[in-house]
């Protein structure tokens, strides 16, 4: 920035020239405009009705930190810390997988289909907790269990659900591991795990690769279905008769994955596309066999 103070519209004309190479237009001032709420904490509204306020000389300076670093490719959320899901503010660090919009829609998913259940729901891989905690504020009578494979996830996940008052049992457990066996069974059971074949990674963006946690986004070419297996493969120990299952799925293992549920007895298969037409949620039920 030069010398003189910045207005808002200094702000986002700077991100936009200082981004370019990795941004849309519209996502250099989406960026900016959450950075300025953040560091300034104003509303989206003050911005749009007062684009030449001037920005304080600290903060400017602040800002133009945080630019230099998203211009290396660094996630704005990690630089900030936290992000906002499906209305749950959510801390964030290296260690946690930044939600993405596919997952919002999983989530509705299961809220709209399971209004009023009283059971007990697990997700699986909860990362910072982006499934369970709007899943347990937003199915109330429900009781919300969570795993991951790490502490440092569980931790992160657990000072979220404190943060947005949700009520969930967050436990440590690798559902690769064959010797693991759930304590209780579910009769719902929602999960986004690692799906993406490490032959995909030249086309992910740098700030995927340089940045977020890979083991919690790449699965090995040869078996892009392991997490999927493994969890079909603990039916009987993780699952009460007529249990429903979600998935988020890479768009090219629709068919795949309904081919092996199918074979494992799994009943009202449905692929489900997102926004974007691409399919990315899958639905089953367990025939309690």
């Amino acid at each position: 920035m030069n010398n003189h103070p910045p207005s808002f519209t200094g702000i986002r004309d700077l991100f936009r020239r200082k981004l370019s190479h990795l941004y849309t237009v519209k996502e250099a001032d989406s960026i900016a405009s959450l950075v300025i709420m953040t560091i300034l904490k104003t509303e989206r509204l003050q911005e749009m009705m007062n684009p030449s306020m001037v920005v304080p000389a600290s903060k400017a300076k602040k800002i133009s930190e945080i630019c230099e670093e998203l211009s290396a490719g660094k996630p704005v959320q990690y630089i900030l810390g936290e992000t906002e899901f499906f209305g749950c503010r959510l801390k964030l660090n290296m260690n946690s997988l930044i939600p993405r919009q596919e997952t919002e829609e999983l989530v509705d998913m299961v809220i709209k289909e399971n209004r009023g259940y009283k059971g007990m729901l697990l997700d699986i891989g909860t990362g910072p907790g982006t499934i369970a905690i709007p899943l347990a504020l937003n199915l109330p009578e429900c009781t919300v269990h969570a795993l991951d494979y790490s502490d440092r996830i569980i931790s992160i996940a657990r000072k979220n659900a404190i943060l947005n008052n949700a009520e969930i049992v967050f436990f440590r457990a690798d559902i690769l591991d064959p010797s693991w066996k759930p304590a209780s069974k579910y009769g719902i059971v929602v999960s986004n795990p690692p799906y993406v074949p490490e032959n995909e990674k030249y086309r992910m963006h740098i700030n995927v690769l340089n940045y977020e946690p890979p083991k919690a986004l790449f699965v090995p070419d040869d078996d892009p279905l392991l997490f999927y297996r493994a969890i079909a493969d603990r039916d009987g120990y993780l699952l009460l008769p007529g249990a429903k299952l979600y998935f988020e799925i890479h768009e090219k293992a629709g068919q795949s994955l309904r081919d092996l549920l199918t074979k494992k007895g799994f009943m009202n298969i449905r692929i489900i596309r997102d926004l974007n037409g691409r399919d990315r949620i899958l639905t089953c039920t367990y025939n309690g066999r």
